[in-house]
């Protein structure tokens, strides 16, 4: 391994995050600095450039912008709050209902859009007012509605499977969709209980909701139907094998337009290319993301640090599960310093090498990084759906901190059972034949 130029990498890119650099840029920059001990200026900064571009060249990278279309489009079109009503009328006499309802409209709006940030915010932006009007605490709501938001990373389709899938080196995205069902709901159900146990300590939702009656059920069943069907054609027609997963972005594309527009009314034809212009944006950070990652992943490489680094972790053990546990521990660290979509495509290379040669899965480990990643987007300094939440909520981290604690014991508990049970991530894919 050339020590100088993984130093050179990790000192480069940790003074440019402190300073405030944007990530992307900071990851861009540190593999310059990785490779200017091997060869001048130029070439560096041409070698970089060049790798950032062909990283994102990539025919199934291109589902990642066009779900965060889909995703904006249903937003803007009344999906949240229809999906709100549904599980509302399903969920909401449990104790603590509201904290539920916030949860499986997370799971749903999530099986939707993909996004953790987009269910932090359309979901939050419905349930936290409504939540307070109701006795419940806005610092608890928002504690729920944002550890509940990280299900939709694991619910497919989800953009950063498909992002692992690309840093795996061609492991089947159907694979790695289904896979992610029952640690999504595992993950879900986790968050609920132990939201329904902080509400009721508190005191939080002693008012009683009625029984919708049947004819209540069936209208807003109704209501919400439309948006289901999404979740069924997508992931229906990429387990058929009618169409891949970048075709399945498209044409969730054009069900969330005609959704929004013929059958909803909700979203105005000239509304259209405004939605279009905030997905570029935020489709533009993410790809900057992307290409900055995998622009550094090839120096790291370059330089032998993923095999140094996989050889050191042999010589601590060599048994798979608790090779994964000390991953995790390492990854539960970075994951507050990092953002997802680096941090996954930075990992991978590294570690996936590593558990495959102990016959670890490369699907379920793809599931243990992402919902291991999934609490640090939920911790500070740098968790982006936490701010996201705190900002849709209009409250301080401190006021929202007592309740958070115990979300993340459910989040680290699910990690857990998920970690060591990988047939939690593994039977439904096997039972499809996707593996």
């Amino acid at each position: 391994m050339d020590v100088a130029a993984a130093l050179a990498i990790a000192l480069v890119l940790v003074v440019l995050l402190a300073f405030g650099v944007p990530v992307a840029a900071a990851l861009a920059l540190a593999a310059v600095a990785g490779l200017l001990g091997s060869v001048p200026a130029l070439p560096a900064l041409t070698t970089v450039a060049q790798r950032m571009a062909t990283g994102i060249d990539s025919f199934v990278l291109l589902a990642i912008p066009l779900f965060v279309l889909s995703g904006q489009l249903l937003n803007r079109g009344g999906a949240a709050a229809r999906l709100v009503e549904l599980g509302r009328c399903l969920v909401a006499r449990l104790p603590a209902g509201l904290a539920w309802v916030t949860v499986l409209g997370s799971l749903l709006f999530g099986a939707i859009s993909g996004s953790a940030v987009a269910s932090a915010a359309a979901i939050g932006s419905v349930m936290v007012p409504q939540m307070e009007r109701e006795g419940y605490h806005r610092g608890f709501s928002a504690a729920v509605n944002l550890t509940a938001a990280t299900t939709g990373l694991l619910v497919p389709p989800s953009n950063i499977l498909i992002v692992y899938g690309l840093a795996a080196g061609g492991v089947s995205i159907t694979a790695l969709f289904l896979a992610g069902y029952v640690p999504g709901l595992l993950l879900g159900l986790t968050v609920a209980l132990v939201a329904t146990v902080t509400a009721r300590r508190h005191g939080f939702g002693q008012t009683r909701v009625a029984a919708p009656g049947l004819a209540e059920m069936a209208r807003l069943t109704a209501r919400a139907l439309p948006t289901l069907i999404l979740v069924v054609l997508v992931m229906g027609g990429i387990v058929a094998g009618w169409f891949t997963a970048t075709e399945a972005a498209g044409v969730s594309v054009a069900y969330a337009l005609v959704l929004g527009v013929a059958v909803h009314r909700e979203l105005r034809l000239v509304d259209v290319p405004r939605v279009v212009v905030e997905a570029a944006a935020t489709t533009g950070v993410v790809m900057l993301l992307i290409a900055g990652s995998i622009a550094l992943s090839w120096t790291l490489a370059f330089a032998d640090v993923p095999q140094a680094i996989g050889a050191a972790l042999l010589e601590t053990t060599s048994q798979p599960l608790a090779l994964l546990l000390i991953l995790n521990l390492c990854l539960l660290i970075l994951g507050t310093v990092l953002d997802m979509t680096p941090a996954v495509l930075l990992f991978t290379p590294i570690f996936l090498p590593v558990l495959q040669s102990l016959g670890v899965d490369p699907v379920h480990f793809g599931i243990v990084l992402v919902l291991n990643l999934c609490v640090g987007l939920c911790t500070p300094p740098v968790g982006t759906v936490l701010f996201v939440g705190l900002g849709t909520a209009n409250v301080t981290l401190r006021t929202v901190l007592p309740y958070l604690v115990p979300l993340y014991v459910a989040m680290l508990v699910a990690l857990l059972l998920v970690t060591l049970v990988p047939e939690l991530s593994l039977w439904l894919p096997r039972t499809l034949g996707a593996m």
